[in-house]
């Protein structure tokens, strides 16, 4: 797992993806890494495949101007943000919401790496705030 913290964005993958979103101009990547997740139902959701949707449910946050953690790791979404000035849908914000409640059930590969963690609880709690925030 390349994590240096527990936040969202405190990963390789969730930073990467973020700059991915940042070069578009709409929610479609965003609504695709939703749906990505939501489709493996009761299957095995791969780590990356997580954390990425887990900063789409974030960037959601953002847009509704319900900002987390802000640090140069978030300055470029952030700005993306800002800029875009659209609202996600109720639908859109929901599917992130029902996506975070997926990777909190087992089977979740980051679920289970993280409960191997002594973060565990902070990053549950920042996933949890996460969900909160949408």
């Amino acid at each position: 797992m390349g994590a240096w913290g527990f936040d969202v964005f405190e990963n390789d993958t969730a930073c990467d993806y973020a700059a991915e979103v940042a070069e578009g101009s709409d929610l479609s990547g965003i609504e695709g890494k939703l749906d990505h997740i939501l489709r493996i139902g009761t299957a095995y959701p791969k780590a990356p495949d997580a954390e990425e949707a887990l900063a789409a449910a974030d960037i959601l946050a953002r847009l509704q101007v319900r900002f987390g953690q802000q640090n140069a790791y978030t300055d470029g979404i952030d700005r993306w943000v800002r800029d875009l000035k659209v609202k996600p849908s109720k639908e859109l914000v929901e599917k992130a919401r029902r996506s975070i409640a997926r990777i909190l059930t087992d089977p979740s590969e980051l679920l289970g790496l993280w409960r191997e963690s002594e973060d565990f609880d902070s990053w549950k709690s920042c996933v949890q705030g996460l969900s909160n925030r949408l």
